[in-house]
């Protein structure tokens, strides 16, 4: 664990149950992972949220993923937080059902304070630790291209039909959701070609799209989380967020490995949302348009906590 998560362990953090109250969200991307997190935060702040993706209760829609978890779970957690979570399900790779999307929140909700981009769904098509460095020659070139696709191109389409509902006033903010801050990413290879050029690209979003927006008042900010205990993750190790530390035990009596050092620094997916409830609450957030941050850092900035008091930096290690 990271020194600054041993010494907060146990502070007296809460959020805001009304920081947010009166807004309206959008999480694109809000199935599992961080963007789970990210609507559940913005729903313990008050926020209506409305979660979008492919897994609903409904159909599963096309996911390249095979799990349990849905968009209308989500929206449950944001109302059970205190907020007013709404589930539509869309397929962000389809300009068609986005642009729907964006016509319903129109006629439903009027506009957007809150747009977060965090599409992803590509984690398969990454692959394992014995996948990475693979070169681009050797790559699996339809793969390559679909993680693209995924990762990229769904922002992109996603941004051009749901901005508009951002900038009907002053003061609404985008959040783009990646692997790494700029400043990281700029010296470090990340993965693969495909995976490198998506999580850099996201990064730039923010920026490009910070320029375009603040003529209009608004704000974009790109955020990484560190190393997330996603569902996903969880699984990997055999361990719930209960008992998630479990995961570092050697020799572990069911057979499952053991995380590396680095992962006692690892965060939930709520600590990445509460870095973009804090931006969102911020009323001076135009101070952060156009940058590349993580969780952390804006932890030490708004003093905000993960759900077990700490403030990890797995970016720190």
């Amino acid at each position: 664990m990271s020194g600054r998560a041993c010494q907060n362990r146990g502070m007296r953090w809460a959020p805001d149950r009304e920081a947010l109250r009166g807004r309206v969200a959008l999480v694109a991307g809000a199935t599992r992972g961080a963007g789970r997190g990210i609507a559940a935060a913005l729903g313990e702040a008050g926020a209506t949220v409305i979660c979008t993706g492919r897994s609903s209760s409904s159909g599963r829609g096309g996911s390249d993923y095979d799990r349990a978890e849905t968009i209308e779970e989500t929206a449950e957690v944001v109302t059970s937080l205190g907020g007013t979570g709404i589930a539509m399900q869309v397929d962000h790779l389809d300009a068609e059902q986005v642009r729907r999307l964006a016509g319903r929140v129109r006629a439903e909700h009027g506009h957007l304070d809150v747009l977060v981009n965090d599409i992803w769904g590509a984690e398969r098509l990454k692959g394992g630790p014995a996948d990475w460095n693979t070169p681009i020659w050797e790559h699996d070139l339809a793969a390559g291209l679909r993680i693209l696709r995924l990762g990229v191109e769904t922002h992109l389409t996603t941004s051009h039909h749901l901005l508009p509902l951002l900038i009907t006033k002053p003061g609404g903010l985008l959040v783009e959701v990646t692997d790494g801050t700029a400043a990281y990413n700029a010296s470090r290879y990340r993965i693969s070609v495909f995976y490198d050029l998506a999580k850099v690209a996201v990064n730039r979003l923010a920026f490009s799209q910070g320029h375009e927006l603040a003529p209009h008042g608004a704000t974009a900010v790109a955020i990484t989380p560190g190393w997330l205990r996603s569902e996903m993750m969880l699984d990997n190790y055999g361990v719930t967020e209960a008992n998630w530390r479990a995961a570092l035990e050697p020799d572990r009596a069911d057979g499952r490995p053991t995380a590396p050092g680095g992962f006692a620094a690892s965060e939930s997916p709520r600590y990445v949302g509460r870095a973009v409830a804090a931006l969102a609450a911020d009323p001076n957030r135009a101070r952060w348009n156009q940058s590349s941050v993580s969780s952390a850092e804006l932890a030490g900035e708004y003093g905000f906590t993960d759900t077990d008091g700490t403030q990890p930096d797995s970016w720190a290690q």
